[in-house]
């Protein structure tokens, strides 16, 4: 892993915990469970995404507040502060409870993008711009994420993936060009390889 220059992670699920039932959300805006959420609501008239968008930031604000960082996480972030790696979150997040999760749990990462700054995943122009802002060939980027849109925005954008599998491992798992189950265990490939 010595040749990845910059990293990018997702925010819920893969540095912080996240409590939001997508299900109860979908059932709130009348959104299909085979639909991606977002792009659902974009389909709806204006009035209706007014109301919907409404629904989805209150959720995700009762769920900002008690977010917690997922073990190892920090530990890792520590590290790569330490090798002056750059580093960079985009989310399908929100910017507010994006700002809450990363300011209660004092995430050492200054470059947020949610999806108010730049098309959600996993549209690939949040890496491109990065890696155009970095100077670094996405290939030598990184993505870390916990679902298969994190794979699809890497793979969209020419980088390189990592799957983080806490709880179980996903079918789609072999999409990733790596894939991890605890901090500590990505950690140490780093450092093996530094």
């Amino acid at each position: 892993m010595n040749h990845i220059k910059g990293i990018i992670f997702d925010l819920d699920g893969t540095l912080v915990s996240c409590d939001l039932c997508f299900k109860t959300m979908r059932e709130a805006i009348g959104c299909p469970l085979e639909e991606d959420i977002l792009a659902f609501v974009e389909s709806l008239s204006n009035e209706q995404q007014i109301i919907a968008n409404q629904v989805i930031r209150d959720l995700e604000l009762k769920d900002a507040h008690s977010a917690a960082w997922i073990s190892g996480a920090k530990e890792f972030i520590d590290y790569l502060n330490q090798c002056n790696l750059p580093l960079a979150i985009v989310t399908r997040n929100s910017k507010e409870p994006s700002d809450i999760k990363i300011t209660n749990n004092a995430i050492a990462i200054e470059t947020i993008i949610t999806r108010d700054d730049a098309p959600a995943k996993p549209d690939p122009t949040a890496i491109l711009n990065l890696s155009s802002k970095w100077q670094i060939d996405p290939r030598d980027i990184l993505y870390i994420g916990d679902y298969l849109h994190d794979i699809n925005i890497a793979k969209n954008a020419g980088a390189l993936s990592a799957l983080f599998c806490e709880k179980e491992i996903p079918n789609y798992a072999n999409q990733a060009d790596y894939v991890f189950t605890c901090y500590a265990e990505l950690l140490e490939r780093f450092k093996a390889s530094a």
